[in-house]
């Protein structure tokens, strides 16, 4: 690769000009201007960015941290973040923990090694040493989807717990009395806040809450798969399922179909998420729509403005989930 001391020699100034030209940092002849220009197209000279953020203290970088890149979910939200950020003349650094909470502090103390300008985390669950890490590095960050106990961030979320009721709510609607709840992890609150929605529906139908009917799993359709192996092997097992995402509930359409249940007709299933995939499972996914696109564009807008302006007061945005109906759920069989 070539040098900038190569690009200097070669439109014959200094070192000091070439930089000022890339940097815009002085004002330098158009006769030189033009040389360095012209020189840096035909030696294609790719200035450093770690040069330049050592003399401008900036990157335009922006690191991420997500717990599940397998995830389709997290797809359509770092397509929202990105979007932002390139609008916005920033960077994106992604990285990913695989659901391992160790992981994701030894790459949060990478990104920050790199000198990104801001941090995206979205947590993969409670782990001291990021906690410790995120409280020390006065680096600006944004939290999505699930806070961090001790740390003082701008956190955007959807309302998980409405979405849990809309979902539990349109199931009781349509004459559902035994409906079970897929969870995921007990140790994420997002899990915690769409079982609270699900009871708050039951209890004001008037139907108490049998605790054989809520089954926590991981985020996976193999977890959907299992859990709902177990919720079918019940004696009297429920005509309706509410899975705490896609995955899992397309996991647990196969589960069903594996037992020969007819769906909706003998069992409905309701996901959360609708991810591009729902409309296309056997059959079509009644879901639970988040604003994926719109939260990773607020995001990158939020952890913008706080790179700009740190003094601002932080921001708790939660936005609405919807309802969205499509083969997989019916009417509660006679």
């Amino acid at each position: 690769m070539a040098t900038m001391k190569q690009v200097a020699e070669k439109a014959r100034v200094s070192t000091t000009t070439v930089s000022h030209v890339i940097n815009n940092t002085r004002v330098v002849s158009e006769d030189a201007r033009e040389r360095v220009l012209s020189v840096i197209q035909e030696l294609r000279y790719i200035p450093s960015a770690v040069a330049r953020s050592l003399k401008n203290d900036k990157t335009h970088t922006l690191g991420m941290m997500i717990p599940n890149n397998s995830n389709p979910y997290f797809a359509e939200v770092i397509q929202g973040i990105e979007d932002e950020s390139f609008r916005l003349g920033y960077n994106i650094i992604l990285c990913n923990s695989y659901d391992d909470p160790k992981k994701q502090a030894a790459y949060t103390r990478v990104l920050m090694e790199k000198r990104i300008d801001g941090l995206i985390l979205v947590s993969s669950g409670i782990d001291l040493e990021l906690t410790q890490l995120l409280a020390d590095e006065a680096i600006p960050k944004v939290l999505v989807d699930r806070e961090v106990p001790g740390v003082a961030a701008d956190f955007i979320e959807a309302d998980h717990e409405q979405g849990g009721y809309l979902a539990t709510k349109y199931l009781l609607d349509l004459g559902h009395r035994r409906i079970a709840c897929v969870s995921g992890p007990k140790t994420l609150l997002p899990s915690g806040d769409r079982v609270s929605g699900y009871l708050r529906a039951l209890k004001e139908a008037g139907i108490d809450f049998n605790s054989e009917y809520l089954a926590h799993s991981d985020f996976t359709s193999q977890g959907g798969f299992s859990a709902f192996q177990q919720l079918l092997a019940l004696p009297d097992r429920p005509t309706a399922i509410f899975a705490s995402n896609d995955l899992m509930a397309i996991g647990g359409l196969c589960a069903a179909q594996q037992t020969g249940m007819r769906i909706p007709e003998e069992l409905s299933v309701m996901g959360y998420d609708d991810i591009a995939l729902a409309s296309f499972s056997t059959p079509p996914l009644t879901t639970i729509a988040q604003p994926k696109y719109e939260i990773g564009v607020l995001t990158a807008r939020v952890l913008v403005n706080r790179i700009i302006n740190a003094e601002l007061p932080l921001r708790r945005e939660m936005l609405e989930t919807k309802l969205t109906v499509r083969q997989s759920t019916g009417p509660a069989p006679a």
